[in-house]
């Protein structure tokens, strides 16, 4: 069965795309901890991301670091944080993540519930950074 993050790639699933090749995607998450929080996966779906061959994850890498500087530009932030956890969804995917203070980073903490409007308003802001 496909994973959501497929069914995304695939547009069976809309979603809020920030950039997008021939093997990545990166787009907003929808229930994210702050502002710009955006995933970026392969298209391929693997599900643990040390599996991806080693010049694809790579090549995820310098996708997701081409992304950043348009995230940091839209969303005033200190850093982006980066991070990796893999259990939520069996689909490899990069957490970017606009950070001021440590705990922007902190996944227990509650999520933001933006409304699509809200998310459509925040891609089309780091998509024109």
């Amino acid at each position: 069965m496909s994973s959501i993050f497929t069914k995304i790639v695939n547009g069976e699933i809309p979603c809020h795309k920030i950039a997008e090749d021939d093997r990545f995607l990166a787009f907003l998450d929808v229930m994210p901890l702050v502002e710009g929080h955006t995933l970026v996966i392969p298209k391929q779906e693997v599900d643990y991301i040390f599996d991806l061959e080693p010049d694809v994850l790579a090549d995820l890498m310098k996708f997701a670091q081409s992304v950043a500087p348009a995230i940091k530009k839209a969303i005033p932030c200190k850093r982006l944080g980066v991070t990796v956890i893999g259990l939520e969804v069996p689909h490899a995917h990069i957490h970017l993540v606009p950070m001021n203070v440590m705990s922007d980073m902190n996944f227990s903490n509650p999520k933001l519930r933006p409304s699509q409007e809200e998310l459509a308003i925040t891609a089309e802001k780091i998509r024109r950074s």
